[in-house]
């Protein structure tokens, strides 16, 4: 179920549609639903994306995800909250403008995605090189995925190894052109460039640990 039929909303829900996925979507707006076009198989419903009536005219009993990506921060919340407490769907999703309320709606249980953070973030990397290891970073800002520059001594040590006892974890290897998900087993490879997922505060703390000679666990 997708609340907001704006670019965002259409878009989303075109290509759930075209996943096969029984898709219902809520707007305002009747003359919002053009925009899902001609093809769009799913359901459209008109009326306010927070309102039981609707919601139970859209198929809330049976949905098993909602996003709620309306133009308006406080619809979005709300809706999600009702989706999420009122109706119980497993997955809920709320689009949010200001990324100062992403830590305020993650201590509700609800997921968000701040469009304003995301977008200046991705923008000021294009703009400011001096951070290329930094790939992403959640709403609340406690995490970081970033790469790092891997010492060669390094190599043929367990990956686990490299985030010891710190704040960090190596969630994925590019190597030779692919992507290796680490296991407990997998060992560092001359040329591998490593990924983690690391707090925020120890961000620089790890980098240039793992810009140093290895070190081998006790």
């Amino acid at each position: 179920m997708v609340m907001g039929c704006g670019r965002v909303g259409s878009r989303l829900a075109r290509n759930l549609d075209e996943m096969g996925h029984s898709v219902s979507v809520i707007d305002r707006l009747e003359s919002s639903f053009s925009r899902l076009g001609s093809n769009f198989e799913g359901a459209t419903i008109q009326g306010i994306g927070f309102d039981r009536d609707t919601l139970l005219a859209a198929g809330i009993e049976q949905a098993q995800a909602f996003a709620a990506v309306s133009s308006g921060d406080n619809s979005n919340i709300v809706a999600a909250r009702v989706a999420r407490e009122k109706f119980s769907v497993e997955r809920v999703v709320a689009r949010i403008y200001d990324p100062r309320r992403a830590a305020i709606y993650a201590r509700l249980g609800i997921p968000t995605v701040a469009t304003v953070a995301w977008s200046s973030e991705q923008i000021m990397r294009q703009l400011l090189p001096g951070d290329p290891e930094q790939m992403w970073i959640d709403d609340t800002g406690a995490a970081v995925l970033h790469r790092v520059n891997l010492d060669r001594s390094w190599y043929g040590h367990r990956a686990e190894d490299l985030t010891f006892a710190l704040p960090s974890r190596v969630a994925m290897i590019y190597r030779e052109g692919g992507v290796v998900v680490p296991t407990a087993d997998s060992v560092h490879q001359e040329g591998d460039d490593p990924v983690l997922l690391t707090a925020k505060e120890s961000v620089e703390q790890v980098s240039e640990h793992c810009a140093g000679k290895a070190v081998t666990p006790e």
